[in-house]
């Protein structure tokens, strides 16, 4: 665990609000921003996103179904489309995309709590608390 993946954690969990995350996301560099993205897809890949996940991110992201990140993740095999999102190069759709990672995250980790942790686990990032 790091300060990045808590951060990260706590922008889906709701602990943090997302103008905070964005502010800190634009303080990031090109490099760094991407490295940002290819971890938000990893996690939403861990936390089991699926296809279904998509319209709910979109409309919670605050993305029109026109925006790219959002045309892209309604499209295909999940996973994919993930990776296609968080290779998004221009700065202002690497905003969208965060904000729509972030959103996936938050309902594929929803779900993940509810079916398989509700009676407890070792997740340390479902022990999070705002500090």
């Amino acid at each position: 665990m790091n300060e990045r993946d808590i951060l990260l954690n706590e922008l889906a969990q709701g602990l943090r609000p997302m103008p905070e995350g964005i502010e800190w996301f634009d303080s990031l560099g090109h490099e760094e921003q991407s490295a940002v993205l290819r971890l938000l897809r990893h996690h939403c890949v861990q936390a089991r996103a699926v296809a279904e996940d998509a319209p709910e991110s979109i409309r919670r992201a605050g993305l029109r179904p026109t925006h790219t990140p959002a045309v892209l993740i309604s499209r295909g095999r999940m996973d994919e489309q993930l990776g296609k999102v968080a290779g998004l190069a221009p700065l202002d759709e690497r905003r969208k995309a965060f904000r729509l990672l972030i959103a996936v995250l938050t309902i594929a980790d929803a779900r993940r709590r509810e079916r398989f942790c509700s009676g407890g686990c070792n997740h340390w990032w479902h022990r999070l608390s705002v500090v």
